[in-house]
């Protein structure tokens, strides 16, 4: 079953994600407690023989080999190999979610497209659910092991009361080499037909909405069953899965405390830059804690890809297909059978003659109700108190020509071009004297009047050339 702790982090405190640590169904350490041993036992054996068995120059050749590998071993991409593969598979995993079909969308087109209140109107919008869930069935028994365990045979699917014998007779007769999820999906078109013939669907419009839900439902039957056929490659996992192993393999041996190298010499300190002296080498701690770390995470991690990597098996984070095949019967049978025209009396609400209506708060939630309503993030900008920042300006239809490519004052200067500047001051207008340096003409429109005036723009160049001068 899956595991939910959704109500555990619904508010950020102290200690939320803390709490789950201790958790054992669906947690790591049930996942790597085993690999994790397994890891402290080779340490250990391999110390032990380090520490009690070899000799002294079989000590000194053994350093030399541990140091080697704890080289090698930094030289294994692993974090970004492993990060990419877990990446891809959480994203698939979720995929796979999204892709599980379910009836809620076509039940209710069914209930409200086919007509009648007598046996005959009943059997259809029943059957028609029924075809759809049996075909749910079908494609959930092939990607599912705890399905196929629920169902492993058609009879058992019959017994269940998702098809009947002369249905499995029908299904069983079509001879096909391939996967045949699709067959009560082929069912469910033609009985739609007849309906429509029999004047239990009115009119065209309807049947193709029917049975275009009825192909998105099916379209998610299909990519379920490619999700399972197609696989993430294979040289892929095996590579992430190489990465990893080969990683702790050299920090087995590389990662043991042994002795200094022979001749190395620890940094010269301050008090004496000219004498260097012998180096002690790492604190002999037994118990490799970083390294018990790096493995917990890096071996955990490839744990999650190995458990979210086909999420229709039988562990403690795999989806409940189970429950959601009798979840879907049950609620696609009641919306097309008991709640068909099954209305509750329409009435005025208790907001009828309001304008702004307002729901109640409990004094619970009473303050949410003072703050204010989010308007936008802009409705709190503070806006210049220049009325010239607030004109209105637009360009003239007869020289409203795309600009010519422009150069700013002090990139003109650098450049040594005199090329003109697209900085425009407001505050110059009028104020002109000889020929404008620009052909183009803005028009302001006045506040006041109808009224228009025109006249040249003075470009900024002036100002940013005196902002230059020494």
């Amino acid at each position: 079953m899956t595991v939910s702790y959704t109500l555990k982090v619904a508010e950020a405190r102290f200690g939320a994600f803390s709490g789950l640590l201790l958790r054992w169904r669906g947690s790591i350490y049930k996942l790597l407690y085993k690999e994790f041993l397994l890891f402290i036992a080779l340490y250990a054996v391999l110390s032990i023989t380090y520490r009690l068995l070899l000799t002294q120059e079989q000590k000194h050749v053994y350093a030399q080999v541990a140091r080697y590998c704890n080289r090698s071993a930094d030289l294994i991409p692993l974090s970004f190999v492993l990060g990419f593969y877990v990446s891809l598979v959480v994203n698939r995993w979720w995929s796979q979610y999204t892709s599980i079909p379910l009836p809620d969308q076509l039940m209710c087109v069914i209930s409200a497209s086919v007509h009648g209140v007598d046996q005959r109107g009943r059997l259809l919008r029943r059957t028609l659910i029924r075809y759809a869930n049996l075909a749910s069935v079908l494609v959930l028994r092939s990607v599912s092991t705890r399905v196929l365990k629920r169902f492993p045979t058609m009879e058992h699917i019959v017994d269940a009361g998702f098809m009947s014998q002369e249905e499995r007779k029908k299904f069983e007769s079509l001879k096909s080499d391939f996967n045949k999820y699709w067959v009560p999906c082929v069912w469910f078109t033609n009985l739609a037909a007849q309906a429509r013939r029999e004047g239990r669907i009115r009119d065209d419009i309807t049947l193709c909405l029917l049975l275009e839900e009825l192909n998105k439902y099916r379209a998610k039957c299909s990519m379920l069953f490619h999700y399972d056929w197609i696989s993430i490659p294979l040289v892929y996992t095996q590579v992430v899965t190489i990465a990893v192993y080969s990683f702790f393999t050299l920090s087995l041996v590389g990662r043991q405390f042994v002795e200094p190298e022979p001749g190395a010499t620890k940094p010269q300190g301050p008090l004496d830059p000219d004498k260097a002296s012998p180096a002690l080498g790492d604190l002999d701690m037994y118990v490799p804690l970083t390294t018990l770390l790096q493995f917990f995470f890096y071996a955990g991690w490839l744990k999650v890809a190995e458990q979210l990597i086909n999420p229709f098996g039988e562990d403690d984070d795999d989806f409940e297909t189970n429950q959601l095949i009798d979840r879907n019967l049950q609620v696609s049978l009641l919306s097309v059978d008991d709640m068909y025209q099954n209305l509750p009396p329409a009435e005025k609400d208790q907001y009828w003659d309001e304008d702004q209506p307002q729901p109640p708060y409990t004094v619970a939630t009473a303050a949410e109700s003072l703050r204010p309503s989010f308007l936008g993030s802009t409705f709190n900008l503070r806006m210049s108190d220049d009325p010239e920042q607030s004109m209105q300006v637009e360009m003239s239809p007869r020289l409203a020509q795309p600009l010519p490519a422009a150069q700013t004052p002090l990139l003109g200067r650098l450049l040594g071009t005199g090329a003109p500047s697209p900085a425009i001051s407001l505050r110059n207008f009028g104020r002109m004297r000889g020929a404008p340096r620009t052909p183009h003409v803005l028009r302001f429109r006045v506040e006041e009047g109808s009224q228009e005036v025109a006249g040249p723009i003075e470009e900024a160049a002036e100002c940013g050339d005196e902002a230059l001068e020494p």
